[in-house]
């Protein structure tokens, strides 16, 4: 994959990604990595991607654009009620790639794996063909059969979310129309409140104890409130949502205000990467407390219902709110 006055693949991954190697890969010298997880518990493993043109924005910083597809990858790992352990990068590069690119993107993945607690493994560096594609397998572990499931809630659970839902739709929606009517409505500090919520997933590692020793169910919010929290009820369940009490930030709360038609991106837009989450009534306030204390707001916006309806989103008045699309989808 090296070209003129490009360095070869194993130049690059002594240059950018050696440095970021974790205990058990041999600074990326071999072939395979050594994980060893802490006696009396489970690796939980997951992986996710992300392609130019599709996830990301081509032209979104290299540091940006690593944060996010560690980020996703660590979202899931939360949910689960694991903390990080280690990841594997496949970076796939486009034709016209750059070693100042390079240099961005592994300085911006260093940073988050480094905050995460999370090293570099190993991986795979090609040539795309197409746009760049980075694919993470990331790895966590929890105490043995101590991991949330995303399809166990039960009905009568209450249903929580964390931090704050639709900043990131709105920043994308801020990206496509920057002259949009209601953007006029807010300062530039909060639209890039929102832009950077696009731009970068805030993992609630943080919260993995919590939702590990309490929550009944857990998944995180990739793909739109009102979306996956169909897909965590599945058949026989459904559930109330008071709009009223979804959290908002500043940011959304005063875009909402100024085109009240927002709240439908808000609850159904992608890339939230909060907790989405079920307790028991009596585990409710230990939960919470402990989010708190965590320094993560987690807050009851719902109720577990028999059934087999989508959820219903109530506003104010009592009347449910109808979605054109559940859910956002890159298919």
């Amino acid at each position: 994959m090296s070209g003129p006055g490009r360095a070869s693949e194993e130049g690059l991954i002594a240059r950018y990604f050696a440095p970021l190697a974790g205990p058990g890969a041999d600074g990326l010298r071999d072939d395979a990595a050594t994980l060893t997880p802490t006696p009396g518990h489970d690796l939980v493993v997951t992986a996710d991607a992300v392609v130019a043109g599709i996830h990301y924005f081509p032209d979104d910083s290299p540091a940006s654009i690593a944060r996010k597809a560690l980020g996703v990858n660590l979202s899931d790992i939360a949910a689960k009620g694991a903390v990080p352990r280690g990841f594997l990068l496949t970076l796939a590069l486009p034709d016209d790639w750059t070693e100042a690119w390079l240099a961005g993107f592994s300085g911006g993945l260093g940073a988050a794996a480094a905050e995460a607690g999370c090293p570099l493994l190993g991986g795979d560096t090609v040539r795309s063909g197409g746009p760049a594609l980075i694919g993470v397998t990331a790895f966590g572990e929890v105490p043995s059969g101590g991991i949330v499931r995303r399809g166990t809630a039960r009905v009568g659970d209450r249903i929580c979310v964390s931090g704050t839902i639709g900043d990131a739709a709105l920043g994308l929606r801020l990206r496509l129309e920057p002259d949009a009517a209601w953007a006029a409505a807010l300062d530039p500090a909060l639209l890039a409140v929102l832009a950077d919520r696009y731009l970068h997933p805030r993992p609630r590692i943080a919260l993995a104890n919590a939702i590990r020793r309490h929550a009944s169910a857990a998944m995180d919010v990739s793909d739109g409130l009102a979306g996956d929290l169909a897909k965590m009820l599945g058949a026989g369940r459904s559930a109330r949502i008071a709009v009223g009490s979804v959290p908002l930030s500043e940011a959304a709360a005063r875009a909402c205000a100024a085109d009240p038609d927002l709240i439908d991106p808000v609850l159904t837009g992608g890339d939230d990467y909060e907790i989405l989450c079920t307790a028991a009534p009596e585990k409710l306030d230990a939960l919470r407390a402990e989010a708190t204390e965590a320094g993560v707001p987690l807050t009851a916006i719902g109720t577990v219902t028999s059934g087999d309806g989508p959820p219903r989103f109530e506003m104010g008045d009592g009347a449910a709110r109808v979605f054109a699309a559940g859910s956002f989808s890159h298919f």
